[in-house]
C-alpha cells in the first residue's frame, strides 16, 4: 500500500529537522531519515501500529520511532502519515490535523 505523507505531516517533519539542526545537522539529517524509514513499514503493514489511546478509532494508528510517534490513518487504497510528534506533545482533541 502506498504511504502517503499529508502537507502537514511533511511541515511537522520539516520542524523536527530545524530544531534539531540547530545544534547538530548530522544529527537532524539522520534522525529524520530514521523516521521516513520506519514509515516505510506501515505500507506493508498497516494493521502493525496500535490504535492511538487519545482517539480510539480503528483506522488511526502509530508507529514509534523514539522520541517520536508517527501517527497514520488507514485509507481505502493507501496509508495518510498525518503527523508526527515528540512523544512528550499532546494530541489536538480533533482528528482533523492534516
Amino acid at each position: 500500500m502506498i504511504v502517503n505523507w499529508t502537507d502537514f505531516a511533511k511541515a511537522k517533519l520539516h520542524k523536527i529537522h530545524q530544531y534539531i539542526a540547530e545544534d547538530s545537522p548530522m544529527v537532524a539529517d539522520k534522525t529524520i531519515r530514521r523516521i521516513v524509514k520506519r514509515s516505510t513499514q506501515i505500507g506493508a503493514l498497516p494493521q502493525t501500529g496500535r490504535k492511538v489511546p487519545e482517539y480510539n478509532h480503528s483506522d488511526v494508528r502509530e508507529i514509534l520511532e523514539r522520541p517520536y510517534r508517527i501517527i497514520y490513518r488507514i485509507m481505502p487504497k493507501r496509508i495518510d502519515v498525518l503527523t508526527v510528534m515528540h512523544y512528550r506533545q499532546l494530541l489536538p482533541d480533533s482528528l482533523d490535523i492534516h
